[in-house]
């Protein structure tokens, strides 16, 4: 037992090295802008760049609409397949699984061709239809996330007693969604947003080639112009990615410890 505890320990050591101390370098190297002294001034260089703020912004905006729409649509799916179509569980699944197989590019790509001006649904030609098929294609990377997290939490609720508990009541099916199924699933419906929000905030591939103001693309232009911004702008990343998992973590204790509402 002791000799597991050892290699146990000396495991995490080795992990928690190979992870920490190339972001620890990172932080070190963006606080290196003065020279002879350590200093903030790559940050207060990149928290007072105008494109910082409205990329930054842009993208905050795409993930909040990416979370709302991604879980009107993944919440009835994974419901609908539990309830009535138990059969059709693993096609659904292996559909929500693709974004994983297929390349970000490939997926832009189709989508350009599919809904560039000359289509008959052209929004490629307004800014306000670029933006919606940017926002569709972060649910389609998402997807995969979105609805494994869904589904999970929907598989610790009796979801066919829930129905017809509130059938019984006289309830209609947009009462049973709202009041019945997403208070019981909101853990997964969490977990899944946390982790679009570290999507979105970090995609590069679908934003630029579908030429919006987004933070995935501000990173690579700063990032091929500047020498210490870069670095403060990865470490600001890796904030925003482990907040999202530490609060992914507080979410899944309280889905845990959260009984079902009737």
């Amino acid at each position: 037992m002791k000799g597991q505890r050892i290699g146990a320990w000396i495991a995490i050591i080795i992990g928690a090295t190979y992870f920490i101390v190339p972001l620890l370098g990172t932080l070190e190297f963006s606080l290196r802008k003065r020279r002879d002294a350590y200093s903030f001034d790559a940050y207060q260089s990149v928290f007072s760049d105008v494109n910082f703020r409205e990329t930054f912004g842009y993208s905050m905006m795409m993930a909040a609409l990416t979370i709302v729409f991604g879980m009107l649509l993944v919440v009835p799916t994974a419901y609908w397949v539990r309830l009535r179509l138990p059969q059709m569980r693993q096609i659904v699944e292996f559909i929500t699984l693709l974004p994983l197989v297929i390349p970000a590019i490939v997926i832009v790509f189709g989508y350009i061709q599919m809904y560039k001006s000359s289509s008959y649904l052209p929004l490629t030609g307004s800014t306000t239809g670029t933006n919606i098929l940017l926002m569709f294609s972060y649910i389609t990377l998402s997807l995969p996330y979105m609805y494994r997290a869904v589904d999970t939490a929907m598989r610790a609720i009796d979801v066919r007693t829930l129905t017809e508990a509130a059938e019984s009541l006289g309830a209609k099916w947009t009462t049973i969604m709202f009041r019945c199924i997403f208070p019981n699933v909101m853990s997964g419906v969490l977990s899944g947003a946390f982790i679009t929000l570290a999507i979105v905030m970090g995609e590069f591939t679908m934003a630029a080639l579908l030429g919006r103001p987004a933070f995935g693309p501000y990173l690579q232009r700063v990032g091929a112009n500047q020498a210490y911004e870069p670095s403060a702008l990865a470490v600001i990343a890796f904030s925003i990615t482990w907040l999202s998992m530490g609060l992914l973590n507080l979410v899944s204790r309280f889905g845990k410890a959260r009984p079902a509402r009737v």
